[in-house]
């Protein structure tokens, strides 16, 4: 094979090759795109019960060109974009740092789609170990003092509405019976007989509102009349019942409740759990004043949280979760020198 042919062989096996490359990269969709990683980062523990999240940790993702920094959230969740795009196939580093805990690090490469929606999960590893296993008899030394007997105290608002008392009205309606109406409104439902109307009003005063109202005719010849409770059923502070008759005079009685929209507080218990040196607890969105009541050493004390979340024995954290229900979870992990 003389020199041209090689090199028109050379230059046809590369057309060839790229050509291959392009259709098989345009197949599978192969090109620059923006990829999300997205995760959780959490202590490292033999128990799944101690692996909590880890908030505030800086995670970088660099591809060797460019990097991308985000922060885990209360939950330990991350989410970080590359914005110019990455190659498949390409390796991307992850870093998670914390002045808390070791350094760790993880290697992702870029793939499918499925494979690019992966949830990576960054075990960290606390700077600070326990020195001293749980159920060693070392560990049954006083080493400090012990916090015992833990419960959670708060005060959740609620509206609820008070039954204050009753309107009690009577009122009538003065007419003649056998009257022809000759067409002279109000008359009877059949047109024939000459009727009368009256009304009466009640106001339940500020902040109040009627409930249960009841109107009946009470004497008279009841039969021939008839009352409009039309207003009623948007009844609030004020309510108005107008009646008809069109036989003799009759009387009617209105009654109502009257209810008061009041805050009541209720003291509420709970208990927390405890795994390891940490303790654990939830409360409803609509708390207030939460305390721990504890005993240190035998002594019983109340430690109120207060809005920095400070504790002698203990450094707590809250988050709120997301979702209808809006729940704040509060954990309290033990200071070096306490013991539960």
């Amino acid at each position: 094979m003389n020199r041209r042919k090689l090199i028109i062989l050379i230059v046809v096996v590369v057309v060839a090759s790229s050509a291959a490359i392009t259709m098989w990269l345009n197949m599978h969709r192969w090109r620059p795109r923006v990829i999300t990683i997205q995760g959780a980062v959490i202590r490292s523990d033999d128990d799944p019960r101690k692996e909590l999240p880890i908030p505030d940790t800086v995670i970088t993702a660099s591809d060797g060109v460019s990097s991308f920094s985000a922060q885990s959230d209360g939950s330990g969740y991350f989410k970080l974009s590359f914005q110019g795009g990455v190659w498949p196939d390409q390796i991307v580093r992850l870093t998670f740092r914390h002045p808390d805990y070791e350094p760790f690090d993880l290697t992702l490469r870029t793939g499918f789609r499925l494979a690019d929606k992966e949830l990576h999960i960054a075990t960290m590893t606390p700077i600070t170990q326990e020195t001293v296993a749980p159920h060693t008899p070392a560990s049954t030394d006083k080493q400090g003092p012990a916090v015992s007997n833990i419960r959670i105290r708060y005060t959740e608002n609620s509206e609820t509405d008070v039954n204050i008392g009753s309107a009690v009205r009577t009122f009538e309606v003065v007419n003649k019976g056998n009257v022809p109406c000759n067409r002279q409104l109000p008359c009877s439902p059949d047109g024939n007989w000459k009727a009368a109307t009256n009304s009466v009003s009640l106001d339940a005063g500020p902040g109040n509102e009627f409930r249960d109202i009841r109107a009946s005719c009470i004497a008279g010849p009841c039969p021939f009349t008839r009352i409009d409770t039309g207003e009623l059923e948007n009844a609030g502070r004020n309510i108005t019942v107008s009646a008809v008759d069109w036989s003799d005079t009759t009387t009617f009685l209105l009654e109502a409740e009257v209810f008061h929209a009041a805050i009541s507080s209720n003291v509420r218990e709970s208990y927390p759990v405890i795994f390891g040196r940490t303790l654990n607890f939830t409360l409803p969105p609509t708390q207030e004043g939460v305390s721990i009541e504890a005993e240190i050493d035998g002594s019983p004390m109340v430690f109120p949280l207060g809005p920095d979340l400070y504790l002698s024995w203990a450094t707590c954290t809250a988050r709120n979760n997301s979702g209808e229900q809006r729940t704040t979870v509060y954990r309290c992990e033990l200071k070096p020198e306490y013991r539960f």
